[in-house]
């Protein structure tokens, strides 16, 4: 199991459109990954759960990934986080 923390740096957070980028990577990899915020954790392959999380701007959050090629799927989530764009 691999874990990386990352700050959110877009302006509104992970919201749809953001979202659906996060779980279009995340969905490239075997690797189970999932995110936690604020004491909760989602699948990152699901749009619902992401969104769920409610993660604002400014916020930390923890990429979980866990299996075959976890550590190249946490690192790629957590750089697809810091470079989101609004």
């Amino acid at each position: 199991m691999v874990t990386r923390e990352v700050v959110v740096k877009n302006s509104t957070g992970l919201h749809a459109r953001p979202a659906t980028l996060l779980v279009k990577k995340a969905s490239s990899f075997k690797s189970d990954i999932s995110l936690e915020f604020n004491g909760k954790k989602a699948n990152v392959k699901s749009l619902i759960g992401v969104l769920s999380l409610g993660v604002t701007k400014d916020a930390v959050v923890k990429v979980v990934a866990s299996g075959d090629d976890e550590t190249l799927a946490a690192e790629e989530i957590a750089k697809v986080i810091e470079n989101l764009e609004e």
